[in-house]
């Protein structure tokens, strides 16, 4: 019986941390491993970088893209509180997202437009064990059909 206590007690223990501990933290320089990653029909970019300061509630990401279609630069701030953020996008149009945690992964819905055409984007960003490796999963949705996409991103 002692002994199933202790058993017990160890692993309330260990939930009990769990349940407290730091969410991951992304900030970091990141570059795209083209490789590991999967544009779905999009054609891959030839380089992607992604500068992330995370101190939370507090994201902040500027992402650097070159393609056959050209230069992309964004910057874009969040919280991960769940509140609406509103960041420019396409041709002047705005772009609002939520942000939130779902247990590690910090997923990030973002509606706006492009043109004529509303879209909906939803990440899911996942960080490695060691910390060396994010993972963004990413589903696009507008009128002109669905897209999911795997992005990974190497800490420099």
């Amino acid at each position: 019986m002692r002994l199933h206590l202790i058993r017990f007690t160890l692993i309330a223990c260990g939930l009990a941390a769990a349940a407290f501990a730091a969410p991951p933290n992304f900030t970091g320089d990141w570059k795209l491993n083209a490789g590991k990653s999967d544009f779905g029909q999009w054609p891959a970019p030839s380089s992607m970088t992604q500068k992330v300061t995370h101190s939370e509630p507090k994201l902040t990401v500027a992402v650097k893209q070159s393609s056959e279609m050209g230069d992309f630069d964004t910057n874009a701030s969040y919280t991960t509180d769940g509140k609406e953020c509103t960041n420019p996008g396409f041709q002047g149009a705005e772009l609002k997202s939520i942000v939130k945690w779902d247990g590690d992964a910090l997923t990030i819905e973002t509606k706006g437009k492009f043109g004529d055409n509303d879209f909906t984007m939803k990440d899911k960003w996942t960080l490695s064990a060691d910390g060396k490796t994010l993972t963004i999963n990413r589903h696009f949705a507008s009128s002109m059909g669905e897209l999911d996409q795997k992005i990974v991103l190497e800490k420099q």
